[in-house]
């Protein structure tokens, strides 16, 4: 379950018992009314009586920390705001008593200050430097002046002046949250998670993966010296593998892995450099010769890549995708090389039996999205079924790769936010609902293609232009079934469904 929801005062309040029936179409007719309930209890949705009514201009713009739903597009229940003129004084007055409460919050409670010192790993950016945070106070003090006068009617220009700045408001609302919280001499994992899955600012993003993870410890005075024995055991380790050369390591198992390494994210610059390529080589290695019941699994390449672009971010300017590889220190790439080895170690603890002989996690992943996608649209699973399409063909890479081949990387950092701070069962049981968000998403498509256009479609799905609204409609989706059809195992049971 995600952080901080609790499924049976979800279904007490949305009379959920109601929606659960025997018929299978019975969830798909009532899913919008349990968008518009269940969307009251996302994980870190920010709420207050003083926020912009629906309708106005502002409440289109309200960004990431006003919630997953903020954002008109694809959601059921938000109609598009109306910029009449006749509501231009109205909208201007509401949105400024909303700026207005949130900006006296802003200066009465958050100072901008250096991090803590024992912030480490990646710890917090100095707002003051950062070109998005900075001034950005003085910039809503100075826009309410220019704002659109009593009378005046209200441009497109102007609306999305008032819709940009409410969103930059709410960004430094959850940016001093997260603040907060991440100066504490212990930390709140749960509170963390919950803030954590509507999106992790990028200047705090490898701190807070680390803890997400286990890997830092809650305790800030155990922090620094976790990360150097950590550092210095993953080194010690890669010097008694490689320290003779490669010709004394298992030749077979390096020969797939440096093949999977070559083609990781082969249209990203980043990763053609052959230092990184050599140090993605070095975690997996030692990741499998540590894990030999399981070992190296081709798919496992992929899923070290955000961790490496997340915690390099923190040491380099600009897009790390195009960073001059040369130009970074070599102790700083083996700090990231380690961090890295140990999250990746995290990580696929949870899901062993992916990599397991018979990969049975992911047989069983399979089966249940075939389930979810039977209840949750029987249509679509019927048409899957009269043209012979098996889950197999295309779900097995969607589980053994958690999508990364499907949607970019930027956006998978984005959706790995929201599955860390679903705890333990983020990449196994989250990532099913996901999964099945994302299919549901073509329906329309697909009922209308054969077996051969259904195939193609899959394995090639047009998300290149994703952003994160998509990413956080796409979750917020899988957050409805699973508060649906996680404590619901019976209904998911019993449908016929198959994944061979």
């Amino acid at each position: 379950m995600s952080a901080g929801f609790d499924a049976r005062q979800l279904a007490a309040n949305s009379a959920m018992p109601d929606m659960i029936t025997d018929d299978p179409n019975a969830a798909a007719s009532s899913r919008k009314t349990t968008w518009f309930k269940n969307s009251l209890h996302l994980p870190g949705k920010i709420t207050s009586t003083t926020a912009p009514s629906k309708g106005t201009s502002s409440h289109s713009g309200i960004g990431l920390g006003a919630g997953i739903l903020g954002a008109s597009r694809g959601a059921p229940h938000l109609a598009e705001p109306a910029y009449s003129n006749s509501k231009a004084d109205k909208s201007s007055r509401e949105f400024a008593a909303f700026l207005s409460a949130t900006d006296d919050e802003w200066d009465s409670k958050i100072e901008v200050r250096k991090t803590d010192p024992k912030m480490v790993g990646g710890g917090l950016a100095d707002m003051s430097k950062n070109p998005s945070h900075a001034g950005s106070s003085n910039a809503l003090r100075s826009s309410i002046d220019n704002s659109p006068k009593k009378g005046s009617p209200m441009t497109e220009e102007e609306s999305k002046m008032l819709g940009e700045i409410a969103k930059l408001n709410s960004m430094q609302i959850r940016y001093a949250k997260f603040r907060t919280l991440l100066e504490q001499p212990n930390i709140d994992l749960d509170q963390l998670r919950k803030l954590s899955w509507m999106g992790i600012p990028e200047e705090i993003r490898p701190t807070v993966w680390k803890l997400l993870m286990n890997y830092l410890p809650c305790n800030s005075d155990r922090r620094e010296a976790t990360l150097t024995r950590k550092r210095k055991e993953y080194e010690e380790s890669v010097a008694q593998s490689f320290g003779r050369g490669k010709a004394g390591l298992d030749q077979s198992l390096l020969h797939q892995i440096h093949i999977d390494v070559q083609r990781t994210n082969a249209t990203i610059p980043l990763y053609q450099s052959t230092a990184i390529q050599e140090a993605l080589e070095r975690i997996l290695y030692c990741w499998a010769i540590r894990h030999p019941a399981s070992g190296y699994v081709q798919g496992i390449n992929d899923l070290v890549t955000p961790f490496f672009q997340v915690y390099l971010q923190s040491y380099v300017s600009g897009d790390v995708e195009k960073t001059d590889v040369s130009k970074i220190k070599p102790e700083t790439l083996t700090e990231v090389e380690a961090d890295c080895f140990w999250c990746l170690t995290k990580l696929l603890d949870g899901i062993q039996d992916n990599y397991t002989h018979g990969q049975p996690g992911i047989q069983r992943q399979m089966t249940r999205l075939a389930e979810l996608i039977s209840r949750i649209d029987a249509p679509l699973y019927n048409h899957f079924q009269q043209h012979e399409v098996k889950f197999v063909q295309f779900s097995f890479r969607w589980m053994n790769c958690l999508l990364m081949r499907e949607i970019s990387l930027k956006n998978t950092i984005r959706m790995w936010d929201s599955y860390q701070a679903e705890g333990a069962d983020g990449f196994s049981e989250f990532h099913i609902y996901v999964c099945a968000a994302f299919l549901i998403k073509w329906k329309d498509q697909l009922k209308k293609m054969d077996f051969p256009d259904i195939m193609m479609f899959l394995q090639n799905p047009p998300t290149s232009e994703w952003d994160d609204k998509d990413i956080e409609l796409l979750l917020s989706e899988a957050f409805m079934w699973k508060a649906l059809f996680h404590n619901s195992p019976n209904h998911l049971s019993g449908t016929g469904a198959t994944n061979s």
